[in-house]
């Protein structure tokens, strides 16, 4: 069974807009540096936000008073990919991709545990991972299988592969995958700790964190883009071996990839040695969004297959810092 590809959207820190963010980041356009400060141990960090103007766009529904960014990020990004769609919705089922979960709220939780020995109850659901999914699902009324699934910066080609298992094994029409992710200083200071953040501007190399959300709608209904191949099964447990590994995940897609995930890590260079040249890679653009980053990096392919002149198939190689790889292929 071929799985097509329905309308996709985002939220970056660039903009929501996918043909008009496409546009600034080939205009070479980078998401502006924003500096949040840890008030516990007074470091700061500087990262790329969702923007005071975007954020006034965001989705507004009542369920969505007193959640966290996250989740506002993704049920933005999951209502706008279910836009104009004629599909019932008792027939769509959701995969949800997701990282670092909702750090913000959970942070503040167990900060009131530790200082007070309470904490407010309605803080305690939004500290779970499957909340975005919850909120979304609730939302949009979707009753049928919802899935969330926890992984490093490559889990979103492991919520691909899940909806397109589901789409093949169940009675479903459609599948809306989201991957999003929000931004807190507790993360900030994990990914420093692991030497992995970039300290601008006294250093160029390391990653910048980003936040936001991206959401595609798979379906079994004849579309203009397909999904023509999906690897998701393998791990590097050395960053000596991740070029090797890399080839083998791309030997079994069906081109030779043209998008990655270059974050100013030891990716770059494990992909420069791996096919022996610079991929093109939209956290150059809009930094590393984690559980956001594979359908960012699946819109980017679709953007290029759909006004590159002569381009049949495109794939993209999705590699996390924490040891999960995998890839997809697109299709006209």
């Amino acid at each position: 069974m071929i799985t097509y590809l329905g309308r996709c959207s985002w939220v970056t820190p660039l903009g929501c807009d996918v043909d008009d963010v496409w546009r600034r980041m080939n205009a070479d356009e980078r998401a502006p540096l924003s500096s949040i400060t840890d008030s516990d141990i007074g470091r700061e960090y500087f990262v790329h936000r969702i923007s005071a103007e975007a954020a006034r766009t965001l989705a507004n529904h009542p369920r969505l008073r007193r959640v966290s960014a996250i989740s506002r990020f993704a049920a933005t990004a999951g209502l706008a990919a279910l836009e104009g769609t004629n599909l019932p919705l008792e027939r769509i089922a959701l995969v949800f991709a997701i990282s670092n979960g909702g750090v913000i709220y959970t942070r503040r939780f167990y900060a009131e545990i530790a200082k007070a020995n309470t904490a407010s109850p309605l803080l305690f659901p939004e500290t779970v991972f499957n909340a975005p999914a919850s909120h979304l699902a609730a939302i949009l009324g979707l009753t049928g299988a919802s899935y969330t699934v926890v992984g490093d910066g490559a889990v979103g080609v492991s919520a691909l592969k899940l909806a397109e298992d589901l789409l093949h094994t169940i009675d479903i029409d459609a599948c809306l995958v989201v991957g999003a992710e929000e931004i807190d200083p507790l993360v900030c200071e994990a990914y420093r700790r692991w030497h992995l953040l970039c300290h601008p501007p006294a250093s160029k190399t390391g990653m910048t964190l980003s936040e936001g959300a991206g959401a595609v709608l798979l379906t079994r209904s004849e579309q203009e883009f397909r999904v023509s191949a999906i690897d998701h099964g393998t791990n590097y447990f050395r960053r000596s071996e991740l070029p090797a590994k890399m080839r083998r995940v791309a030997a079994n897609l069906a081109c030779p990839p043209g998008v990655g995930s270059a974050n100013g890590t030891f990716l770059d260079d494990a992909e420069e040695k791996a096919f022996g040249q610079v991929l093109y890679s939209p956290k150059k653009f809009l930094g590393e969004s984690v559980g956001a980053s594979v359908l960012w990096q699946l819109i980017a392919a679709l953007q290029f297959l759909r006004n590159a002149a002569g381009l049949a198939e495109i794939s993209a190689i999705a590699t996390g810092v924490n040891q999960q790889l995998g890839g997809f292929s697109l299709a006209r």
